[in-house]
């Protein structure tokens, strides 16, 4: 009645062995999955997640950024937005290609080596760096100083000491150059006292990005719904983007820089008008175009944004 009954013993040994033999297999083929996706790249490398930056080459960028107060973040050796558009920052103050990147001018400028390569991650990232220098973030964090009350002028100086241009209205239009366009807007009331010279900086070098986005037209984003636009009187946004998409497609290729010192001057109201001279390379095939303007902006705060409702540009030594 207590017995060991030999043939159960033996069913139930084999079932035993049976899952056993199926739990060794179903482990063997997750080790080799797993070993294929690490190998496969999902897991980043130290490049990829890096941007085609070495590891050990973005913690030298973020520890010279840092040093000058263009960059904020943890040196971390990671790439990121704000890296991006501390690289922005940089460049727009130094005279550099605006880019928003580690090209070879700005690697030159900062004694570190250049990115492995601009890759089609950086590039979409690029949206996502002028909507970072837009939003004035790093201004905030730095507490940095506001600009003056309405009825002075006040001239903002970029390390290529170059003087500032006088402008008393919007200046004539010139044909053929008509370089970057500018960033969109929240809702909290502002005025033009709380502009301050660090932001309308970092709004120009947003500004110029985004008319470099290849999403060809995003820098109408920037604008107010009806502006006074260089010499075509007052438009609406949308014709605007469709003027800027006709222009990228004739010059498709496009470098602009800052040229030398930005001016701000407070306007009737809450605006201000800014005044910045740029310089442009154009390309497209074997064409090719190139000089500087003076470029100025009428900006209106709106809520803790701003907004272009004015834009034209004259040709500048």
């Amino acid at each position: 009645m207590f017995g060991i009954r030999y043939p159960n013993v033996t069913t139930r040994f084999v079932i035993l062995c049976i899952v056993v033999g199926l739990a060794v297999v179903a482990a063997v083929s997750m080790y080799r999955s797993y070993g294929t996706t690490q190998s496969s790249g999902d897991a980043p490398h130290a490049e990829a997640s890096s941007d085609g930056w070495a590891d050990d080459n973005v913690r030298e960028v973020q520890e010279k950024l840092r040093e000058g107060g263009f960059f904020l973040g943890e040196i971390d050796g990671a790439y990121s937005t704000e890296l991006a558009a501390a690289l922005g920052r940089y460049q727009i103050r130094n005279g550099l290609p605006i880019t928003g990147q580690l090209d070879l001018e700005t690697s030159n400028a900062l004694s570190v080596k250049p990115a492995v390569t601009a890759n089609a991650t950086s590039r979409e990232r690029s949206s996502e760096t002028w909507r970072q220098l837009r939003k004035g973030e790093h201004q905030k964090r730095n507490d940095t100083r506001v600009a003056r009350s309405a009825g002075t002028n006040e001239t903002i100086s970029s390390r290529t000491g170059m003087p500032p241009q006088e402008s008393s209205s919007l200046p004539a239009p010139i044909p053929n150059a008509k370089p970057a366009s500018a960033p969109p807007a929240p809702a909290h009331s502002s005025s033009a006292n709380d502009i301050g010279t660090e932001r309308v900086r970092d709004y120009v070098g947003a500004f110029v990005l985004a008319g470099l986005d290849p999403q060809v037209g995003a820098e109408a984003e920037f604008f107010a719904d009806r502006v006074q636009y260089y010499d075509e009187g007052t438009i609406g946004r949308e014709n605007i983007r469709r003027d800027l998409q006709r222009y990228a497609a004739r010059w498709p290729e496009r470098r602009f820089w800052l040229a030398g010192d930005i001016r701000v001057e407070p306007q009737n109201g809450n605006r201000v008008r800014v005044t910045f001279p740029l310089r442009y390379e154009l390309r497209n095939g074997r064409k090719h175009s190139s000089g500087k303007i003076a470029k100025t902006i009428v900006l209106e705060p709106t809520g803790d944004d701003l907004e272009i409702v004015a834009v034209n540009e004259r040709k500048a030594n």
